[in-house]
This record gives C-alpha cells, structure tokens and sequence, in this order.
C-alpha cells in the first residue's frame, strides 16, 4: 500500500510529464495545419501567391531576419486538448476509527448434531467411598382356611378364618380375619369356596372398605368349588378382608368339621423400597 505522500508525489510527477509532452508535440501541429490547407476556405482568408516572395507556395525567409509568429490559420481538423485522467481511487484516504458494534441477530436454526469426538484421557483412581447399607430383602405371606360353614343374615359379615397354614411375621390378624399391610408393595391375592346346593355362594374380597372381586355361583342342585384371584397394589396399613354378602337373598358357604373347604392366601410379589 502506497502512503498518502507518496501518492501525492506521483499524481504531481504524472501532470508535469502531460504538461512538457504537450508543449512538445506543439510545432508538429502547427505545421500540419500550414501545409494541409483547406482549399474551400473563404477566398479573402486565402494567401495570394504574392504574398510568398517565390510564388511557389512556401515562404522565404533570409535566416538572418528576426524571428516572427508564424501567421494562424484556421484549420479544418479539430483541435485536441490532452486532458490528464487522474484515478481517483488511488488517493484513498487515512483508516478510520472503529465503529460501534451493532446489536446481535436473530439466532439461527439449531445445526446437525457432529460426530462423535474422540474418547478423552483416563482420569486417576477415586478414593473409596464409605460402605453401604446391606441388602435387605422384604417378606410378607399368608394362608389361611375355615372349616365351618357360613350363612349369611340381614348385614354383611367377615369372614373368620379358624385354621392357619402360613402366617408370616403374623400379617393376618385370625381374630379380626383381616391382612394389614406392613410391607408396602405388589401382593398376590387368591380365595377358594365350596357352594351350597340350592343356595346362592356371593362374596367380596375387600380392600379397606372397598369391594375389589366377587366369588359368585348361582344355586344349583349340586355344589361345586369357585376360585377367585388378584393382585393388589397396597401401601402402609392397608387392609385385605373376605366379606359374605347380607340377607337379601339367602347365601351361604359349605363346609364341615374334617375338611377344609374354604381357603384365603396372599403374598408379597414386589416391595415398593426396591424401586
């Protein structure tokens, strides 16, 4: 990049050369316009050939004669003026200042997510953490039977289990003949019943205060063993029960002194602390 000084230094240079090779190419104008001389110009502009002292067309001068203009004539050419063409862009001005910086665009869409990049370097050894609380597993079943028959009277009633095959921990309550939840968790929960011949057999499996499944069978004149199972989602004190259904209609359930006809099991499939 040229300075400013420097620049100014060659455009001066440029329009001196331009003004000394006008003033040099002058004469050789001037005489071509002597001799080339338009012979329709007016005849009072025309030369006489008196005025050439040989009559030949060309002027004699004694070469001691003081010098004189030569006389202008008009010529049919047009004249030239040489006009310097100057580049304007090459005087380019000093740098300016920094600009304030302009407020930010809007965010552009979201790219394609690159390639993986490579896998860093291992990092030390931690330190050893402190031991964990052992693994503890959670355990809840039951299974209970009757061996008295039931039959049903003007409310509803539970059900009371008399004979106890599994009671673990003693979930089941044989007085109250309910199930209390102290394990929250997934349970599996199954009831088995014999009918009465002639007699309707409805019971409800409860939750709380909640009928969840009915062990129904209508009367028939032989009696046959019904089933029912589920599986319930209990939290904390919850509460899982047999309910036979009250007297509107007579209902009843069988069962004798030596066998075992009537049958309610459940246990824990899941608990809820083991996610």
């Amino acid at each position: 990049m040229f300075g400013p000084a420097k620049i100014k230094m060659l455009v001066s240079s440029f329009v001196l050369l331009m003004v000394v090779f006008a003033k040099w190419v002058e004469p050789y104008i001037a005489q071509y316009r002597d001799v080339d001389q338009d012979t329709y110009e007016p005849s009072e502009n025309q030369k006489s050939p008196e005025y050439y002292r040989d009559g030949s067309g060309t002027e004699c001068r004694r070469c001691c004669d003081p010098a004189e203009e030569a006389p202008q004539y008009a010529s049919p050419y047009p004249q030239y003026n040489i006009v310097p063409q100057i580049n304007i862009t090459i005087l380019k001005g000093e740098k300016g200042d920094t600009g304030v910086r302009g407020p930010y665009g809007k965010t552009g869409k979201s790219g394609q997510t690159g390639p993986r990049g490579p896998y860093g370097v291992k990092g030390n050894k931690g330190s050893i953490g402190s031991p964990g609380e052992p693994c503890k597993s959670y355990y809840a079943a039951f299974s209970v039977g009757r061996k008295k028959a039931l039959h049903s009277n003007d409310y509803y009633q539970t059900m009371i289990f008399d004979t106890e095959f599994v009671n673990l921990y003693g979930h089941f309550n044989m007085f109250t003949g309910k199930f209390f939840c102290y394990v929250p968790g997934i349970y599996f929960f199954s009831l088995n019943a014999h009918t009465w011949n002639q007699k309707e057999t409805y019971l409800h499996l409860m939750k709380n205060e909640q009928e969840m499944a009915i062990l129904y069978a209508q009367p028939s004149d032989r009696s046959i063993m019904q089933s029912q199972s589920l599986m319930l989602e209990l939290e904390r004190d919850d509460q899982v029960w047999i309910r036979l259904f009250k007297g509107e209609r007579e209902n009843a359930v069988f069962s004798d002194d030596f066998d075992t006809y009537i049958t309610f099991s459940g246990y824990l499939i899941k608990a809820k602390s083991e996610g």
